[in-house]
């Protein structure tokens, strides 16, 4: 019985450590800028408002910043997910040479081992080169590169679970190794390419260093820099600043919670077996 109690306890005080920061931000985001430094602090405004919101979206114009972030973070999932699922099927179904799969397969992750800031600099002259610094085409190349590891790793685990006498009987009834792949395997891993397009979308729409070397104008800047972006050089302003924390959570919240079955199902897929 005290254990269990214990078990409640911890997970109460965890639930507070995670939530409570949102509920901050969200407080401090309708506050008069007097209430958001008021000693001691109210958690609730005496007097709300949608002040912050209406600069943001009046003055800053800040639906740029979500429209790109979208079509960046959607592009990236979409190109990502195709060519490392295909990469992944290959390095869990053919043999190479003097166990060349595992070696290629750790020299794949092992390139996300690396901090990003290794590789801007010569991401960023490769990309001015042929003119895509400060566009949306840039950033999805670039987001592209850093996520493609990720997505080979992940789903090369979920096809390795997967039986390879399920492909080859159909391939025995005439199916070909694409139309096996296509028509078998793929609705098979739907759980896992759900729960690696999801990582990956969130990774997308959160990246902040990329987007900050590679955008310079409004014209490809994400979210995450329109939110930097209330760091000035004479003030933070706080209550600009956490109205567009809010509104950079909120899109996220929301697909988790949509989606929250499909993740779990894919982090525990590996319940067939061969």
């Amino acid at each position: 019985m005290t254990k269990q109690i214990g078990k409640y306890i911890f997970i109460i005080l965890v639930t507070i450590l995670v939530v409570f920061p949102v509920v901050w931000l969200i407080s401090t985001s309708i506050k008069y800028p007097v209430d958001i430094f008021a000693v001691p602090p109210d958690l609730v405004p005496p007097e709300p408002t949608l002040e912050h919101y209406s600069v943001l979206f009046l003055e800053m114009n800040f639906l740029e910043y979500i429209r790109n972030s979208a079509i960046v973070a959607v592009s990236t999932v979409i190109v990502a997910v195709v060519i490392g699922t295909l990469a992944a099927y290959s390095l869990a179904r053919f043999k190479l040479p003097r166990n060349f799969n595992t070696h290629l397969s750790f020299w794949v992750l092992s390139t996300r081992m690396f901090p990003p800031i290794v590789t801007i600099i010569p991401l960023f002259s490769m990309l001015r080169v042929f003119n895509l610094i400060n566009t949306r085409a840039g950033l999805v190349i670039a987001y592209t590169a850093f996520n493609l590891p990720f997505v080979v790793w992940m789903m090369r685990g979920f096809f390795i679970e997967i039986p390879k006498d399920l492909e080859e009987a159909a391939m025995v009834d005439g199916a070909s190794r694409m139309a096996a792949f296509f028509w078998i395997i793929i609705p098979i891993a739907k759980p896992g390419l759900i729960a690696t397009a999801i990582f990956t979308l969130i990774m997308s729409w959160n990246e902040f260093l990329f987007a900050l070397i590679l955008s310079q104008t409004r014209v490809a800047a994400t979210l995450p820099i329109g939110v930097a972006s209330r760091v000035t050089q004479y003030e933070i302003l706080w209550g600009q600043m956490s109205a567009s924390g809010v509104i950079a959570l909120t899109p996220v919240l929301l697909f988790a919670f949509l989606v929250q079955k499909h993740l779990v199902r894919g982090m525990s897929m590996g319940a067939v077996k061969g």
